[in-house]
């Protein structure tokens, strides 16, 4: 039996809704009247398009994920209603916190998209459980990967995610160290304890080209390296290894575009990035007889490389203005939510591939 990954999914989704609900998290004030006022107040008179969008497409997935996850297991006789009334609930709670943030309004008219779009959602989860496209996946996944892949397709569904926020080399996810630096700094202002943070005798260097090279070639062979711990057979890991080449590409050209407007959404391909990517590319050809162990083994040395390498180079000055951009621009909330994934994915890639590699060899005549 599959564990379904549409439970997991859908853990992470509730956590990006609430990070993106209750965005910057500052300010936090009682206005002395009833958190639930909202609900029975005018219909706003100002909204737009986007945020009506927005409030409706945001919980669509989700209502998607829950119910899907509850068609899977089996379990839940009423799946569309149970995940609306989650989805609903988790909504109601959102705007109630927003009552106590100034730079957010709670809004009736947000619970009710909220509500709808997980109800379209969670419909179209039960047409294709009843369409019998939930069984042909459970087929196709039987026939494709592991018994024990739901870790890794977790991981692999988010990585085009995480790829959408900016980064300032492309595929180059984790770059956390100046941002650690410079928080543990102001965290520790006026304490004695500043004085223990060990001090740099040189600023932090732009990568060379050779090293952005390797950057990327090893930020498009991780997730290649993931997929061949749960992917079957030869040609199925070439055609994975392919789609995930398309995925990166195309998310990269996304996130160029959200930030820099379409007519630069390849801007970001020049001549190192090009020679990484065809590096990339080749290294998972090479590899994709390497067995699943291997590949994991293998794939926790690339991201140690990879993340050594991105973390040792500065955020260049067009990235922080790209950054300053989505941050007071429409994409507040929606940078909100990214930009964990862009810092987080490659740790949670690190620790599901230690596991693997850790794991205690199983018995000969069963999986690797």
């Amino acid at each position: 039996m599959h564990k379904t990954t549409a439970w997991p999914l859908a853990l992470a989704m509730i956590c990006l809704i609430v990070y993106a609900s209750l965005y910057p998290f500052a300010q936090w004030r009682d206005q002395n009247i009833s958190p639930f006022r909202f609900l029975s107040a005018p219909l706003p008179q100002y909204w737009t398009g986007f945020d009506v969008a927005a409030n409706l497409l945001g919980y669509a997935p989700l209502g998607f994920l829950l119910a899907l996850s509850a068609l899977r297991s089996r379990r839940v006789r009423w799946a569309v209603t149970a995940a609306v009334a989650v989805a609903a609930v988790l909504s109601l709670a959102m705007e109630t916190l927003q009552s106590y943030l100034p730079s957010r309004i709670p809004s009736n008219l947000d619970l009710a998209l909220n509500a709808t779009g997980a109800w379209l959602g969670a419909c179209f989860a039960w047409v294709l459980e009843r369409a019998g496209v939930v069984d042909r996946w459970s087929r196709f996944r039987a026939r494709w990967f592991t018994t024990e892949a739901r870790g890794a397709l977790v991981l692999l569904a988010l990585w085009p995610v995480a790829l959408l926020f900016p980064a300032a080399v492309p595929l180059g996810l984790g770059q956390v160290f100046e941002r650690l630096e410079a928080a543990l700094a102001d965290a520790l202002a006026n304490t004695p304890f500043l004085e223990w943070m060990p001090v740099r005798d040189v600023e932090l260097q732009p990568l060379v080209p050779i090293a952005e090279v390797v950057c990327v070639a090893l930020g498009l062979l991780v997730p290649c390296l993931l997929a061949y711990c749960v992917v079957r057979t030869l040609p199925q890991r070439l055609a994975f290894a392919l789609a995930i080449v398309l995925a990166g590409i195309g998310a990269s050209a996304l996130s160029a575009a959200l930030s820099y407007g379409p007519d630069h959404a390849w801007a970001w391909l020049d001549l190192p990035v090009q020679v990484g990517l065809v590096l990339g590319a080749l290294l998972a050809l090479a590899l994709l007889p390497l067995p699943r162990r291997g590949a994991a083994a293998l794939a926790l040395l690339a991201l140690s490389i990879h993340l050594g390498l991105l973390n040792q180079a500065p955020a260049d000055p067009y990235f922080a203005q790209t950054l300053r951009a989505w941050e007071q621009g429409r994409f507040i909330r929606f940078h909100g939510v990214v930009q964990w994934l862009g810092w987080l994915w490659p740790y949670a890639a690190m620790g599901y591939v230690f596991v693997r590699v850790s794991r205690a060899e199983r018995p000969r005549g069963s999986e690797k």
